[in-house]
């Protein structure tokens, strides 16, 4: 009797859906876009930053569809707008909330300008696309993956903003999971720990701090983006099927220590 078990998708396999990815063509973003293309998924990266060669490519060799649209995460009416265009042309089954700015000053001197961005792009600019690409899925399921980060739990020196956003972040996520989870919607987040990104530059320039951190940081190493878009295609996955309002760090063991 033919063994039929290598035809049956595997829990991690996302072929036939569609996942929008903000922020989704560098940093983080691009090993979101390139773990989710190899899970079988198509994607629509919304951002300000242009496709690199390495992920048409990919897409390509892989038979995946990827496309972007230009978008400002500060500007509500864009949101709104770009949510609609995609909307009509897609049907969304995973919505990352990837992108974020980072703005650095001590709190006494914060600029109220700075403060406001901030929490513009990381949190409000979150919500306003959860509901929108969310609120189609509460009728057929989805699952909603943010990016939070370990100053959700610590809270940083000179980022009281950034601070500020990625707690709001996962609070979001939890009171999401509260309403949508009953109906078919996984809403959960990951919180990368110190990677080796752009994000990350000026840490990484400064050779104490960044000696200061490797060495509090278990596994040994600044995680890279692949290590965030695998746990993405995880919680995006049936796999997660009964992973519900979870904040998962990514951080190679800092916050165990």
């Amino acid at each position: 009797m033919p063994d039929d078990r290598e035809d049956l998708p595997g829990p991690f396999d996302l072929t036939g859906r569609t996942a929008v990815v903000t922020g989704g063509a560098r940093g983080l973003g691009r090993g979101i876009t390139l773990a989710l293309l190899a899970a079988g998924a198509d994607v629509v990266s919304l951002g300000r930053s242009p496709l690199p060669a390495e992920l048409t490519d990919t897409a390509a060799a892989l038979g995946r569809r990827l496309t972007a649209r230009t978008l400002d995460l500060a500007d509500t009416a864009a949101i709104t707008a770009t949510a609609r265009d995609v909307l009509a042309e897609h049907r969304i089954d995973i919505l990352v909330n990837n992108a974020g700015v980072q703005d650095r000053h001590p709190a006494v001197e914060f600029p109220l300008e700075a403060w406001d961005h901030v929490i513009d792009v990381n949190l409000r600019a979150v919500f306003q696309l959860c509901q929108l690409f969310g609120g189609p899925m509460l009728d057929r399921g989805g699952a909603v993956v943010n990016v939070a980060s370990l100053l959700s739990f610590q809270g940083g020196i000179t980022v009281p903003a950034y601070a500020a956003s990625k707690g709001g972040v996962a609070q979001l996520t939890k009171a999401l999971c509260n309403e949508w989870a009953g109906r078919g919607v996984n809403v959960n987040a990951v919180a990368p720990g110190y990677m080796d990104t752009e994000l990350n530059s000026a840490l990484l320039a400064d050779p104490v701090r960044r000696e200061q951190i490797s060495a509090r940081i278990p596994a040994g190493r600044w995680g890279r983006p692949e290590d965030v878009g695998n746990v993405v295609v995880f919680l995006a996955s049936p796999a997660a099927a009964y992973v519900h309002g979870q904040v998962l760090a990514v951080d190679g063991g800092w916050l165990a220590r």
